[in-house]
């Protein structure tokens, strides 16, 4: 969240565990359940993000 945050994008809302993060026409979901996201995870996001 906080490397979506430093880029511009903002949350706009939050269903449950899950965050939504926009910033133009880009949509990220970020999952929340643990401290940590898995490599695997957090590689989906940037590609989403266009980082």
């Amino acid at each position: 969240m906080k490397l979506l945050k430093a880029n511009g994008f903002k949350k706009i809302s939050q269903t449950g565990s899950h965050a939504k993060f926009v910033k133009d026409d880009k949509t990220v979901i970020v999952p929340m359940h643990a401290r940590e996201l898995p490599k695997g995870i957090e590689h989906s996001m940037r590609k989403q993000a266009g980082l």
